[in-house]
């Protein structure tokens, strides 16, 4: 192995496992920490750790990167959201200094952004699209409220490490430049990035570096660097019947419900619902399969409803029960026989993969920036993250995953 990666939710190690599959690496995503060895170039240990407490997160993340470092693996990457989801209590700080401290890492190159999904940082804000993350509904997120779009504003409230900034002037001078900023000293260092030149440029520089903390984009020129040439991942496709499970509040999510709803059959999970007990996952199955298109079982609330649920009902408890409804519920739909089934929400696709018990996932083709298709036995998924996709984009995943490259 020569690249290990340490991800903080599902939905993201899927991402990153794009990305360097597409830079011609062999990839595997692997549900947790495997138990044996494996052969590969590049290896992504998938965790559920983004919001669990501090130093939850902290353990299981150097345990994966003992397994990584124990395949082989000469970097390590920390994969954490593109709009650097988190709170001032955690995780993303706290998880990186550790894993630096642990690996003996002094400066660490921490970048979230990712062009080809709208996300930038410049001058150590990050902005989504045309507006700073703020202004961009991710101040409403359920679990990890965005409301500082400064980074180092952010990431220093979650370390006691210094934090510094390389500035876009000095990124686009190219690689040598991005070295010669670097301190000696401990540091964490929020980089710019506005084009997929300048994260060459960032990958190009890190050639060495022991830790990383980022987007998939950050990923992007670092298979160059181990002699990898760009590829397309193989894929057979996979047909039969299909379903899409959709747990995230996410603006670009709401959308894609909305315009899928207009030509699917639909059924919205309710926070009412669930705590009273009103809804389990065998009548959903079964409302399912009756189904004669893929239909849509979703519990993507507006903000205002989600946060009145949160205070009715308490906001871990809601997002537990939610969870277990859909692992169940992705569990009982396998067995049952679906063969195709896209998730939406980071945290509702962790549920539906340990609902699967899947172990390993292989990684396919591009199905939108940063969304892979990816198989597990006989069944094709999608693990999206709720800001990923276009308005289409259940429509289109359902029918590429047919399509073998």
């Amino acid at each position: 192995m020569k690249i290990g990666v340490i991800a903080d939710d599902f939905t993201g190690a899927s991402d990153i496992a794009l990305t360097l599959a597409e830079g011609g690496m062999r990839t595997a995503q692997f549900v947790g920490i495997p138990q044996t060895s494996v052969d590969v170039d590049a290896g992504v240990v998938a965790l559920k750790s983004r919001t669990i407490p501090v130093q939850d997160a902290i353990r299981q993340s150097l345990a994966a990167c003992d397994w990584l470092l124990a395949q082989g693996a000469e970097q390590i990457i920390f994969k954490v959201c593109s709009t650097f989801d988190s709170t001032d209590a955690g995780n993303i700080g706290q998880v990186t200094q550790a894993l630096a401290e642990h690996m003996g890492a002094k400066h660490v190159l921490v970048c979230p952004a990712f062009p080809a999904n709208g996300r930038s940082v410049y001058m150590g804000h990050l902005f989504v699209g045309d507006v700073l993350l703020n202004a961009s509904g991710m101040q409403d997120h359920p679990l990890t409220p965005m409301t500082d779009p400064d980074l180092r504003q952010v990431l220093a409230r979650q370390t006691d490490w210094p934090v510094g900034h390389v500035p876009h002037p000095i990124i686009a001078q190219g690689a040598s430049a991005i070295q010669d900023a670097l301190p000696d000293t401990n540091a964490m260092l929020i980089a710019d990035a506005i084009t997929d030149a300048d994260l060459h440029s960032l990958g190009k520089a890190a050639a060495g570096q022991k830790l990383l903390t980022g987007g998939s984009g950050i990923a992007i020129g670092l298979p160059a660097n181990f002699g990898a040439t760009p590829s397309t991942p193989p894929w057979d496709g996979i047909t039969g019947q299909g379903v899409v499970l959709s747990g995230s509040c996410s603006r670009a999510t709401r959308g894609q419900v909305t315009h899928y709803a207009a030509a699917a059959p639909t059924k919205e999970i309710t926070a009412e619902d669930v705590m009273a007990g009103n809804v389990s996952a065998d009548t959903l199955a079964e409302w399912v399969l009756s189904q004669d298109a893929p239909p849509l079982v979703y519990s993507s609330a507006d903000p205002a409803i989600v946060a009145q649920a949160q205070t009715d009902f308490g906001r871990e408890v809601i997002a537990e029960k939610i969870e277990n409804l859909f692992a169940t519920l992705a569990a009982t739909l396998a067995d049952r026989g679906i063969k195709r089934m896209v998730v939406a929400g980071g945290e509702t696709s962790g549920a539906a993969v340990t609902g699967l018990n899947a172990q390993t996932l292989l990684i396919g083709p591009k199905l939108a920036a940063g969304v892979p298709a990816v198989r597990h036995g006989d069944m094709a998924l999608a693990l999206k993250s709720g800001n990923f996709g276009g308005e289409d984009f259940f429509t289109t995943a359902l029918r590429d995953m047919e399509i073998s490259t």
